[in-house]
């Protein structure tokens, strides 16, 4: 998937593809995206839930609320559903045959959803949270997406040290959570493998 972003030639398809990846929107969500609908102070995004789930509010990451801001500094928006599919298979056609991987062509819109689920159980575990970033009512709905997650591995997991708020703030930024604290302010952070 982050090939096929890195792939588009168009910036606001890029943006696009990476919003998906990231929160797990709908592509008729993003298309409905607005300025006002971000905060880029907090990093989030609010969203007009469809069909019939529920309104949310996502975090985002630098990288995607930089290309956001600058889309809009643009005065561009978000592709269209039917634009945002052309462009995706036309992007994965042409990555499948430089490649020589016919794995591309397997991925469409909806991959993005389901891909951002399944990470997001794969560290959490928790079925719940993924279904509020989903924004579905049931949680059956919600099963769907993480029966691809494999726990063979156990409890791996890997582990850092901040010795520094600033250390700290940047593992929790990417993923890590808190294990323990040991004397002289180290503290010990993991993250799931």
């Amino acid at each position: 998937m982050e090939q096929i972003i890195n792939a588009c030639r168009s910036f606001r398809h890029a943006a696009c593809l990476r919003l998906l990846k990231e929160t797990g929107m709908r592509i008729g969500e993003v298309t409905r995206l607005q300025f006002k609908d971000f905060d880029f102070e907090r990093k989030t995004v609010r969203v007009m839930a469809e069909k019939g789930s529920r309104p949310r509010e996502l975090r985002l990451g630098e990288k995607l609320v930089a290309m956001v801001q600058q889309l809009f500094a643009r005065k561009q928006s978000f592709p269209t559903s039917a634009a945002a599919r052309h462009y995706l298979e036309n992007t994965r056609k042409i990555l499948a045959e430089s490649n020589n991987n016919p794995r591309f062509l397997q991925i469409h819109l909806h991959s993005f959803r389901h891909f951002r689920a399944t990470m997001a159980y794969a560290q959490t575990r928790d079925l719940l949270y993924v279904m509020k970033i989903l924004g579905h009512r049931s949680i059956t709905n919600t099963i769907r997406y993480t029966q691809l997650v494999d726990f063979k591995d156990g409890e791996s997991f890997i582990c850092k040290v901040a010795k520094s708020a600033d250390d700290a703030v940047k593992l929790v930024e990417s993923g890590f959570e808190f294990a323990s604290s040991f004397p002289d302010l180290i503290q010990l952070y993991k993250k799931r493998k």
